[in-house]
């Protein structure tokens, strides 16, 4: 029972459901998304996994979203080259396991997935 995490360092929510599988000693692999960003077809099956459209998907307050998303009818392809490019978009921590996807904001709901 492998399980990735989508991991931004500079994140506290991230940097606790880490802390959490560490604690747990869950294997596990940490994708630096920032750094290597996940393939648009990637970012389709996470988004799969989540249920999700691509808008669910992005933080809304970074300023790439205001400069190049915000008030633009732009299709679901679109939307999701863009978190391709700009990797920040792309709400954190995500965790996959067992074939479904979470994004695991608090650590309570973590120990809930795990």
């Amino acid at each position: 029972m492998s399980i990735k995490i989508y991991h931004n360092s500079r994140c506290s929510k991230s940097n606790a459901a880490l802390r959490v599988l560490e604690s747990q000693n869950k294997d596990f692999t940490i994708v630096n998304y920032l750094e290597n960003p996940p393939s648009i077809d990637e970012i389709k099956s996470i988004l799969k996994l989540l249920g999700m459209a691509p808008l669910e998907l992005m933080r809304t307050g970074e300023t790439v979203f205001k400069e190049k998303i915000k008030g633009k009818n732009l299709s679901d392809e679109e939307l999701v080259t863009l978190m391709h490019q700009n990797p920040i978009l792309i709400q954190r921590p995500i965790i996959i396991q067992d074939g479904k996807a979470f994004i695991a904001r608090s650590e309570e709901a973590l120990n809930c997935i795990l």
